[in-house]
């Protein structure tokens, strides 16, 4: 069997662990990993709350894949944008589409479209400094909801609550910075549907929410019921069992002992019905309504109205991949229709599309966590490795393989990056890191500085200079006044300035 050439889409966990798993699976194989933006790792370092580093710290991990050399990386390339998925199929005998979720799943109450209602994917975004996003957050509302009671809504929450001064430890870029200083946020109030037995937080992160300071967390003792359904998921999860014993440790502090200057409130049986106007069209509160189990873990309606004045709401109800051009897609599950990572012809189908694959969010939804991507991609390469073995890929061109894709990617004038690019970036941010110097109060220092513009990310991963018209506005590099403090003409450690 010849030297198989595998183009897989999206450099976050799902993609590197595929390319991984594929690379050790026995087949002589040649893989390339394409990223839309001009960074690796998706999900961590675009989706993951800055203040997280113990859950980033799988970076290490993915970089060590990445490192070795034997999967090449293509970043700054977007399928439907510099390439189609017929150049692809073109140029690879077999393409693992592994593109994540990137949207907010909708909610559909009334309401939803107004201004200062938002999505948490979004919000994400723009804390973790995704390119792709505006620079700037309004940020005005004293009092905020959040709907939905997974991580993500602990995330939103928590950052939304923090004071600037316990987030300037992390890589939030500047602008994000300067966002965070300006914020007035008194009360963040968390909605849940269901009960403490349902709810999706992790218990470390419902712990950590206790650690934040300044920042009390409040939970009504009035929220604690559990039916039959309820008893039966703590009997079957040790970890279900420790997230109801952390709430019920915020419900027991002492009302007297709840001095802080900004509160995180956590309402269970609380369902989402209207978003409230005023009079301008803006956002005046949240209506929801009181919900009971219904013996089986499910909750129904009681018709009990509450409407909480809040001036900004934020959905983090899951997320939702976006479609890609040549692709099946459903658009009911926010998934690449497939049969165990075969990417099928249309949904419902049982016809396979040959050499087409689907691995992590984009293939079964935007559930269990990066971790649990290891073993999806295994399913999914156990059956390419099958169809390799069976010969039924090919690509339908002779020109296959990285050279050739280079020289198309070339020849179209896209300015992609690579895994040395990265490298460049990579110590740029640190960089920017060790220059902020001190952080008050003995926090330390930074570790990095993540650059924002994505011309800029470009620019310093190829190596080229980074002049003051591609950083655009103050703070777009990641610290105020980048021109001034690293002259007109400053650019990344390994360009020609810097050698």
């Amino acid at each position: 069997m010849s030297t198989l050439n595998v183009a897989v889409i999206g450099a976050g966990p799902a993609g590197i662990y595929a390319s991984d798993i594929l690379s050790k699976s026995g087949l002589e194989v040649n893989i390339d990993l394409f990223e839309r933006l001009p960074a690796p790792y998706g999900l961590v370092r675009y989706g993951v709350a800055p203040d997280h580093p113990r859950i980033k710290q799988i970076i290490v991990a993915l970089y060590k894949i990445l490192q070795r050399g034997d999967i090449r990386l293509l970043g700054n390339v977007e399928v439907g944008r510099d390439v189609t998925v017929e150049d692809l199929q073109a140029h690879y005998d077999a393409v693992i589409f592994a593109t994540g979720a990137d949207r907010d799943a909708p909610l559909p109450i009334p309401g939803i479209d107004l201004p200062e209602s938002y999505g948490a994917a979004d919000f994400v975004s723009w804390y973790d400094g995704n390119p792709d996003y505006p620079r700037e957050w309004p940020l005005n509302a004293k009092e905020i909801a959040v709907i939905g009671v997974g991580n993500v809504a602990l995330d939103v929450a928590r950052v939304l609550a923090k004071h600037l001064p316990d987030m300037m430890t992390t890589e939030i870029p500047e602008n994000v910075a300067a966002g965070l200083a300006e914020n007035p946020v008194t009360d963040v109030h968390v909605f849940g549907r269901r009960g403490p037995a349902q709810v999706k937080f992790t218990p470390l992160e419902l712990r950590e929410l206790g650690h934040v300071p300044d920042v009390d967390i409040i939970v009504s003792e009035e929220d604690f019921d559990f039916d039959e359904g309820s008893q039966e998921a703590l009997r079957s999860s040790n970890q279900q069992r420790q997230v109801v014993k952390t709430l019920t440790n915020y419900a027991s502090i002492d009302p007297e002992e709840r001095t802080a200057s900004r509160r995180i409130h956590i309402h269970l049986f609380e369902s989402p019905v209207e978003i409230v106007p005023d009079e301008n069209g803006h956002v005046k509160a949240l209506r929801t309504e009181r919900t009971e189990l219904t013996g089986d873990g499910n909750v129904r309606g009681t018709g009990v109205i509450t409407t909480w004045p809040v001036q900004a709401v934020y959905r983090a109800v899951g997320y939702y991949s976006s479609p890609i051009d040549g692709i099946p897609f459903d658009t009911v599950r926010g998934v690449i229709p497939n049969i165990e990572g075969r990417v099928v012809a249309e949904v419902g189908s049982e016809q396979t599309l040959n050499g087409v694959y689907a691995t992590g969010w984009v293939k079964r939804g935007p559930v269990g966590l990066i971790g649990s991507t290891k073993s999806d991609a295994q399913q999914t390469i156990a059956h390419l490795v099958e169809d390799a073995q069976a010969g039924r890929l090919a690509a339908t061109t002779s020109e296959v393989g990285h050279e050739a894709m280079v020289a198309l990617l070339e020849e179209r004038g896209v300015a992609y990056t690579t895994w040395q690019g990265w490298e460049l970036l990579d110590a740029y941010e640190q960089a920017l890191g060790a220059e902020y110097g001190e952080l008050p109060g003995d926090r330390g220092t930074r570790e990095r500085i993540k650059v924002v513009s994505r011309e800029a990310m470009t620019a310093i991963s190829r190596g080229e200079e980074v002049t003051a018209d591609l950083i655009g506005q103050p703070g777009e590099m990641g610290v105020p006044g980048a021109v001034e403090r690293f002259g007109d003409d400053f650019t990344g450690p390994g360009s020609t300035r810097h050698a």
